[in-house]
């Protein structure tokens, strides 16, 4: 309760006002059955009912529209709590640190965001007028009860005490069934998700029936649970009725009893009744909020957790990056290590570094550590030990995000984000067309562009499924290339390319400012034959540093990788893979 009335704080002036208003419409509720018990008893007395019966429409035309004024206010009020939660949760998840974010399911993390912060919209509010308004007009309801006929009234209270202790029971467990069914569909939503990201290869492996089977075993999970919750919110239900029924019929009762004995009015009856029912009403009202705010913590409970992951500690605007101290590389490690989960040794002693307009690769076998270093080069991680500099200054004295403005990275896979090719160019900075137009001629994509029926304006589809291999790869060199950076870090870069888009991108390479760096992982032997310096990395060290010819004469464990494949040819690969 704490937790919820802390995020409606910021709107508390507006929050006060529709309960006030929804609480004025309650009172006005209450004195309807006053108004009408005295229209009765005018009526056996022969006397004008006239004035009654127009302030008797006023009060219900004056209900409607102050309670309509302020479910709205609440309701608003609850949109905007939800949008200032995935406002928050999305500038969170974005800046998660990579290991976190490699630790949880993408669906999960997107259910946080939308299933649980709907189901606090749906609860928020309207727990908080049933439970606030429910309580003052049960308390109305008793107090003028007690007015008319207190013996009544003790036997509307003895039904409900009884209903009462069924309520108890089971209302503290609904919070742990609902947060439960809240981690169900995040899990069915997070198995969703892994199949659609994966559908060619599922397709291409014939495995419909297994994913499907695993993805219903998790919509199985989720009804499970919300069958548990459900069960449990509906074993409250019957109480309530037992309440609403057996009260009125022990007022009818006994209410008709005292006005034959002559002790209680008609109309003062028909005002208990009413005001029984009133308070059936708002008990009912009361219970479902009570539930609704369980359910809502349940859902809180993972928001909340979801709030709490670690992000990276530099968040707003990058300030500018300090000017390079004289003759420094764009960037030097020395003597760097890292382990993966203070078990993992992925680099030993690693140092090098990449003078203004070098151009260097890096090679070696599968999980020598090639993708840790761009990794570390991009502070996706931070070193266990050793220094990382960056034109003269450690990494310590730069915030990430002033380090990445130095860096653009093209990822083996080529990441292409759904949206247009001018959205995708434009990541890093606005751009005008001729910027962009002068890239793509770079990269030899123009010739598609100019066939698309938008231009650059044409969707890519999801993940850019409406190129191929190639194009998305292209696209992602271009969108570095358009960031201008002082390194550039290619993760094979032309693994997806026919030697024509090949030699293309190459020769975009060569077009770079002559003070650019580049870092390439290498697995083609042209790529590393124009390299003016390769790494040989093998179980987390440099092993051997050179150019392709001195590394042919000195080292056994390049001429390893390069096999027999000595021969000149732009489409040459290394035998090995990242």
């Amino acid at each position: 309760m704490v937790d919820m009335l802390r995020l409606l704080h910021p709107h508390r002036g507006t929050v006060t006002a529709a309960v006030l208003l929804v609480l004025a419409a309650a009172g006005l509720g209450l004195a309807q059955p006053m108004l009408a018990g005295e229209i009765i008893d005018r009526v056996r007395t022969s006397s004008s009912v006239a004035g009654a019966a127009v302030a008797l429409s006023v009060l219900f035309v004056a209900q409607t529209a102050v309670d309509t004024t302020g479910r709205y206010l609440l309701e608003r009020t609850g949109e905007s709590v939800v949008l200032r939660l995935r406002t928050a949760l999305v500038r969170r998840l974005l800046r998660l640190h990579i290991p976190v974010l490699a630790n949880h399911r993408m669906g999960d993390l997107i259910s946080r965001a939308g299933n649980d912060t709907g189901a606090l919209r749906d609860s928020l509010t309207r727990s908080l007028v049933d439970v606030t308004v429910g309580t003052l007009t049960v308390v109305g309801a008793i107090v003028l009860m007690l007015m008319v006929d207190p013996v009544i009234f003790l036997v509307v209270l003895g039904v409900f005490a009884v209903a009462g202790i069924g309520v108890l029971v089971v209302m503290d467990r609904i919070r742990a069934a609902s947060e439960q069914a809240q981690t169900a569909v995040g899990a069915f939503s997070a198995d969703l998700e892994r199949g659609l990201s994966a559908m060619r290869t599922i397709r291409a492996h014939r495995a419909e029936d297994t994913e499907t089977q695993r993805i219903t075993s998790s919509a199985q999970a989720a009804y499970d649970a919300g069958i548990r919750s459900a069960r449990l919110t509906a074993a409250a239900q019957p109480a309530v009725q037992l309440a609403a029924s057996g009260s009125f019929l022990l007022v009818l009762v006994f209410g008709g009893m005292r006005v034959a004995s002559g002790s209680l009015e008609l109309g003062d009856l028909v005002a208990v009744l009413l005001y029984a029912t009133y308070l059936v009403m708002p008990l009912g009202n009361l219970l479902e909020g009570l539930t609704l705010m369980k359910r809502a913590a349940g859902a809180l409970q993972r928001v909340q957790e979801g709030l709490d992951l670690p992000v990276e500690d530099d968040e707003g605007p990058a300030q500018p990056v300090p000017a390079s101290q004289p003759t420094a590389p764009v960037l030097d490690f020395d003597d760097v290590h890292f382990t993966y989960d203070g078990h993992r040794p992925a680099l030993q002693g690693v140092s090098f570094n990449l003078p203004a307009g070098s151009r260097t690769a890096i090679v070696g076998p599968s999980g020598a550590g090639k993708s840790t270093i761009l990794s570390l080069i991009c502070r996706f991680h931070e070193p266990t030990h050793g220094t990382i500099a960056y034109l003269g200054h450690q990494s310590t004295e730069l915030s990430r995000a002033q380090c990445r403005q130095l860096i653009a990275l093209v990822e083996q896979d080529a990441p292409v984000l759904h949206g247009s090719l001018r959205e995708n160019l434009s990541l890093s900075r606005p751009t005008d067309d001729s910027e962009i137009q002068h890239v793509l001629h770079q990269v030899n994509l123009h010739t598609l562009v100019d066939s698309l029926p938008q231009d650059i304006d044409t969707p890519v589809g999801e993940h850019g499924a409406a190129l191929s291999g190639g194009e998305r790869q292209r696209l992602a060199i271009a969108r570095a290339l358009l960031t201008e950076p002082a390194l550039l870090l290619l993760d094979e870069p032309t693994a997806s390319l026919d030697t024509h888009n090949e030699l293309a991108v190459m020769d975009a390479l060569g077009e770079l400012p002559p003070e650019t760096a580049v870092l390439v992982i290498a697995h083609r032997l042209s790529t590393v034959r124009d390299a003016e310096r390769i790494l040989v990395v093998d179980e987390g060290q440099i092993i051997a540093s050179g150019t392709h010819e001195q590394l042919v004469q000195t080292s056994a464990r390049y001429r390893q990788l390069l096999g027999n494949q000595l021969v000149d040819g732009p489409h040459l690969p290394l035998e090995v893979n990242t």
